[in-house]
C-alpha cells in the first residue's frame, strides 16, 4: 500500500510516520512538507520525500503527480502561526487544502483522509456528547475554528463532485504528544512564560473557565485512528477523543492544584485580548471562544468502523506535554518553532 502524508513532519504527522513502519501493509510511504525534515532518522528515514509549498498555486501540477498511484492520501497540512498573518494561514489552511483535495481527485487518489477538529463544529452542548451530525459551522471569533469549517464545505463540494474518491474526515479533540511540547509552549505562550516555569508548572489555586469542558488525546493515539480508518477503509467523519473529559476537576488533578478558584469565560477572554495586545504572547482570545463553545463529542461511530481504542488516559496527554515544554528536541522541523512571541 502505497500512502502519501502531507504535513509529515508536524505533530500528527510524525506519529503517523511511527505507526505506518510497524504496518506492513504500508509498503511504500511517501512525505510532503515545505521543508521536509531536518534530521535524519526515524520515524523520517525509509520515506520518499517531497519538499514543496502548497499554498503557492504553482504547486499544483507537481502535487497531483506526487499523489498520483497513492492508495490512500492523508492530509495534515494545517498551520496555526504567525498567529496574526491572516492571509498567510488563509493561503495554506483554505486554499492550499483545496488544492490538495483537487489534486487527490486529478491523481485518482481512491482514499483520501482529511484532519478537520473538533473546532469544525459550531456551539454545542458541555453536558451532552454530540456525534458527526453536529452542524459544522465553526466559531465566528475564532479564525481556526471559522477556516476548519470553511475547508469541510469545500471537500463536501470535492466530495459530491468526484463520488468514486472514498472521503474521510477526523475530527480530534486536543492533541499532544512530549516532542511537540516545545512547539506547543511557543504558539500559545510565546515568551510570556519562561519554559523552565511553564514545564514545572503546578499550582496550588487553579483559575478554571467556569463550565469549561475539552477533550484530548496523544498523536500516538490520534495517528492510529489516521492508520485504522486507512486499513479499513472508512468513509465519513469521525470524531477522536480519549476518556476522561477534561473540566476543572481533572486539570486540578493533573496540575496538583488543592482549590479551584472558576471564574467566568469572560475575564479569561479579557485577560487573552490584553495580552494578545500587548504582544505579551500569541494567542488571540477567538482561542477561548472557541475552547468555551465547542461540544463534547462522542467517539462511537470511530469505535464502530475500526479496531481504534486509545491506548493514553486524557489527563496523561496532558502531562506528556506540560513536563516537556521545555525541551528542546522538539519534532523533526525547526520551522515549526517560534521565533518571536510577537506572532
Amino acid at each position: 500500500m502505497r500512502i502519501v502524508v502531507l504535513g509529515a513532519t508536524g505533530n500528527v504527522g510524525t506519529a503517523l510516520l511511527e505507526r505506518l513502519h510497524r504496518a506492513p501493509e504500508a509498503t511504500e510511504l511517501v512525505g510532503v512538507s515545505r521543508r521536509g525534515p531536518d534530521r535524519a532518522g526515524a520515524p523520517y528515514d525509509g520515506v520518499e520525500w517531497h519538499r514543496m509549498d502548497i499554498a503557492d498555486a504553482a504547486s499544483a501540477p507537481r502535487l497531483t503527480e506526487v499523489l498520483r498511484g497513492a492508495d490512500a492520501v492523508v492530509d495534515l497540512v494545517w498551520v496555526i502561526r504567525p498567529n496574526r498573518d491572516r492571509a498567510h494561514l488563509r493561503a495554506v489552511n483554505v486554499d492550499g487544502n483545496e488544492r490538495v483535495f483537487r489534486a487527490a481527485a486529478a491523481a485518482g487518489v481512491p482514499h483520501l483522509v482529511y484532519a478537520s477538529s473538533v473546532g469544525a463544529y459550531g456551539p454545542g452542548p458541555k453536558d451532552v456528547r454530540v456525534d458527526e451530525s453536529h452542524p459544522t459551522t465553526g466559531v465566528p471569533t475564532s479564525h481556526y475554528a471559522a477556516q476548519k469549517a470553511e475547508v469541510e464545505t469545500i471537500l463536501d463540494r470535492v466530495a459530491a463532485e468526484h463520488p468514486r474518491m472514498l472521503v474521510s474526515r477526523l475530527r480530534p479533540g486536543l492533541i499532544f504528544q512530549s516532542g511537540a511540547g516545545p512547539e506547543i509552549k511557543d504558539y500559545f505562550l510565546g515568551d510570556l512564560v519562561p519554559a523552565r516555569l511553564a514545564a514545572r508548572l503546578r499550582t496550588p489555586v487553579l483559575p478554571f473557565p467556569t463550565g469549561l469542558r475539552f477533550q484530548a488525546l496523544t498523536a500516538q493515539d490520534v495517528a492510529e485512528a489516521y492508520w485504522q480508518v486507512v486499513a479499513h477503509r472508512a468513509g465519513g467523519a469521525f470524531n477522536v477523543a480519549a476518556e476522561p473529559v477534561l473540566d476543572a476537576h481533572t486539570m486540578g488533578t493533573v496540575l496538583g492544584a488543592r482549590r479551584i478558584l472558576e471564574l467566568p469565560v469572560a475575564v479569561f477572554r479579557a485577560a487573552a485580548a490584553v495580552s494578545y495586545r500587548a504582544r505579551l504572547q500569541p494567542t488571540d482570545p477567538g482561542w477561548v471562544d472557541m475552547a468555551a463553545a465547542v461540544p463534547v463529542m462522542d467517539t462511537s461511530a470511530l469505535r464502530r468502523a475500526t479496531d481504534w481504542r486509545p491506548r493514553t488516559d486524557a489527563r496523561d496527554a496532558v502531562r506528556l506535554v506540560l513536563d516537556h515544554l521545555d525541551g528542546r528536541e522538539g519534532l523533526g522541523n525547526a520551522g515549526h518553532r517560534s521565533h518571536s512571541p510577537l506572532e
